[in-house]
């Protein structure tokens, strides 16, 4: 295992394509298996996607998927990357959908227009209502930036005894999130439509995830580590 340091490593990724999938490798190797060279999908099925659905891929899209297509410990633990056969485009056919919510609540995609462009904006839709069905809200600026977070939050539905979920933050726990853990440099963004911000932090060997200043998401390394934020953030823990 290298060194890992994930702000310095963070804010590294978020600045280019290429950064984010050397980020994604250095997440893998120290917070869950490295990456292998068949944890990808192949060319063929990439070009395959392409020919059924009429539309190219962008650039991104390929590359990520060619390097962890596969592995859906780093991004189907609880929401789902759809594989090359289940790529489409939405009943409008406004976007070409890449990922489900897991109760199938929201999707995400690249709208049509942006297709051609190597590393193009992603964004989400609510599917809970025949009303939302037809309108994609920004959801992050750029698809290398939206594996990053794929990654990150398929992370923190890890194995249970290194992941934890505080359902109720107030005031005080949220000041103590902000005092005792360090913002990642990873831009705000909302859950789903007409939603709050989530925001990252980090600390020794943890990892944590603020949606909507209401609740905390947290994966550690280690059990130690685990523990420590639940003391440092007391409340209703769910695997306390």
């Amino acid at each position: 295992m290298t060194e890992f340091d994930m702000l310095q490593e963070l804010a590294e990724g978020v600045k280019s394509q290429n950064s984010a999938w050397r980020f994604i490798r250095k997440f893998a190797e120290n917070w869950a298996a490295p990456l292998r060279d068949d944890d990808g999908w192949g060319e063929g099925d990439l070009d395959l996607a392409e020919k059924r659905l009429g539309v190219p891929l962008p650039g991104a899209l390929r590359e990520a998927y060619q390097l962890l297509g596969r592995r859906s410990d780093l991004t189907s633990n609880h929401d789902v990357l759809l594989s090359p056969a289940q790529l489409h485009l939405d009943d409008r056919g406004k976007a070409l959908v890449f990922r489900h919510e897991n109760q199938g609540s929201a999707s995400w995609g690249v709208l049509i227009t942006d297709l051609r462009h190597p590393d193009p904006a992603v964004f989400i839709r609510a599917n809970l209502a025949e009303r939302e069905a037809e309108r994609w809200d920004p959801w992050l600026s750029r698809l290398s930036l939206a594996f990053i977070e794929i990654v990150l939050s398929e992370s923190l539905h890890a194995p249970e005894e290194l992941c934890d979920f505080l359902g109720e933050l107030d005031d005080a726990a949220i000041d103590r999130l902000q005092r005792n853990y360090t913002r990642l440099p990873f831009p705000e963004y909302p859950i789903c439509q007409e939603s709050g911000g989530t925001r990252w932090f980090t600390g020794p060997d943890v990892l944590l995830r603020d949606d909507e200043r209401a609740v905390l998401w947290v994966r550690a390394r280690a059990n130690e580590a685990l523990d420590q934020a639940r003391n440092m953030i007391p409340g209703e823990w769910l695997n306390d």
